[in-house]
């Protein structure tokens, strides 16, 4: 218990700062006529000079080799969530209150991809600052299967969606950094220039942080909680439990390199992402469905993340208190 409550607690500011963008959208300050803008800036400006500055700083991808590693797990881990959640949705779909095409493609997404952006990179920050470069890059894995796979069980059809993350301003920040940093261009670029985007950088999380909790917001009077329960106990049951036992299965016996457990640590303590409510809306599918899992999710995990820290820390041989 001494050990949980100081990791609960460092989880529990970051939710903290998703309250105060609630408190925002309830006192107008955040109109969800901004939503749009905001989310652009931070998308387009502010996470790109966090990824930038954090792989020039870091020491983590000196050697090219280490690159590659992090987004292909960040890309299997999320076809796996994907494969578990759509085997649950097809054969015990109407167990569990799947009964339309709808209902299941929106569960397979919304369980399928963790929060793997504005939750756990302050939590990297602030636990395992080692592995916060390697959890940028393995996200851009993560992206790839989620424009790629994801479209396909939303849609039906992968169609030109997947053209979006080599387009994505984060991962061409992530390849320019990789390139001045195995190539020594890093060390040209002028000092002023890199502290804007210090300062660019510091700004991304607390606004993405903010924007998510308003959303929430947004959302939460449309949900019914008598309604669905079987939809968020077994949602629940995958994305908190069985998908993160596997992770760390794998992390424990096919991953020698710490930062990179301790990345897999994170992703398995994490709720639902919040993102595929906007993906299950463009493509007119369930709604209802995707605020069960995610909102259901994301609010039991402020509980279960602590605890996951804690017993996966435990498991692969270090604690939750770094940094």
């Amino acid at each position: 218990m001494d050990d949980l409550l100081p990791i609960a607690s460092r989880v529990l500011g970051v939710f903290l700062v998703m309250v105060a963008g609630a408190m925002c959208r309830r006192a107008r300050w955040l109109t969800a006529e901004s939503d749009r803008s905001l989310a652009n800036l931070t998308a387009n400006l502010l996470l790109p000079a966090l990824f930038f500055d954090r792989v020039l700083r870091g020491d983590q991808l000196d050697v090219l080799s280490n690159a590659w590693f992090p987004p292909l797990v960040g890309f299997v881990f999320t076809a796996f969530g994907f494969g578990v959640a759509a085997v649950v949705a097809r054969y015990l779909g109407p167990l569990i209150g799947l009964h339309t095409v709808a209902q299941r493609r929106a569960f397979i997404l919304c369980v399928g991809i963790c929060n793997y952006g504005y939750i756990p990179i302050p939590l990297a920050q602030q636990f395992y600052p080692a592995a916060e470069v390697k959890l940028i890059v393995h996200n851009v894995g993560v992206d790839l299967a989620l424009w790629s796979l994801g479209i396909l069980v939303i849609a039906g059809r992968v169609g030109t969606q997947w053209r979006r993350i080599f387009a994505s301003p984060p991962l061409v920040a992530v390849v320019i950094a990789v390139a001045l940093k195995q190539t020594g261009g890093a060390e040209l670029l002028p000092l002023p220039f890199m502290q804007m985007v210090q300062s660019l950088g510091q700004c991304s999380i607390p606004m993405g942080l903010l924007l998510s909790g308003a959303i929430i917001v947004d959302y939460l009077p449309r949900m019914r909680w008598n309604e669905g329960k079987r939809v968020l106990a077994s949602a629940t049951f995958l994305r908190l439990l069985v998908i993160p036992v596997c992770m760390l299965m794998f992390a424990q016996y096919a991953v020698g390199d710490i930062a990179m457990q301790q990345v897999l640590l994170l992703q398995a303590a994490m709720p639902a992402a919040t993102f595929p409510i906007v993906l299950v809306r463009l493509y007119d599918q369930d709604i209802g469905t995707a605020l069960q899992v995610v909102l259901g999710t994301s609010l039991i995990a402020i509980i279960t993340i602590p605890i996951w820290l804690l017993l996966g820390g435990m498991w692969l041989g270090f604690g939750a208190t770094a940094g």
